[in-house]
């Protein structure tokens, strides 16, 4: 059986404090959620830079310092937007790694893609990269597994990067 978020959160968050890295979330289809999962979890404080809100693509342009020409040749949903996303974030908020967060939750497609498509950006200085996801549900539910998902891979980011400031 697969962990919850908030188990998830609690593992990133203790691994963090204990490598000495920051993190930051940049988020689209999640609204905040992942920052949220990461400050409900007890010391998020000593890791937890900040986080943007990115819902419309002029925010991930302005912000975020998303290529305006990317947005507009593939839309805000796609691996390369998530991988921007979150190197926007981590350079926005000062952190080690930024996590970001693209997707159709629903109920109807969005930029030619179908409801549960989700992509989820981790950077670090070496770089960012996106992983695809397809889910199945409604609105919430895929947007919980976006979350979920989301602090997955920056546990797995902090366990394997050769991040700065590791102690």
């Amino acid at each position: 059986m697969s962990r919850t978020a908030d188990e998830v959160a609690a593992s990133a968050v203790a691994l963090a404090i204990e490598r000495g890295v920051t993190v930051a979330t940049a988020e689209s289809l999640t609204a905040g959620m992942v920052a949220a999962t990461l400050a409900d979890t007890p010391g998020a404080s000593g890791m937890l830079q900040g986080g943007v809100v990115a819902y419309q693509n002029a925010v991930k342009a302005g912000i975020l310092g998303v290529s305006e020409e990317l947005l507009s040749a593939v839309g805000s949903v796609d691996a390369e937007v998530a991988a921007a996303m979150a190197d926007g974030a981590r350079r926005a908020c000062g952190a080690d790694v930024g996590v970001s967060t693209t997707g159709v939750a629903g109920p109807l497609p969005h930029d030619g893609k179908p409801v549960g498509t989700v992509y989820i950006g981790v950077a670090t200085s070496d770089g960012a990269a996106a992983h695809a996801y397809s889910f199945l549900g409604d609105r919430p539910s895929i947007r919980a597994q976006a979350t979920r998902v989301a602090l997955e891979r920056l546990f797995e980011c902090l366990v394997h990067a050769d991040l700065p400031h590791v102690k």
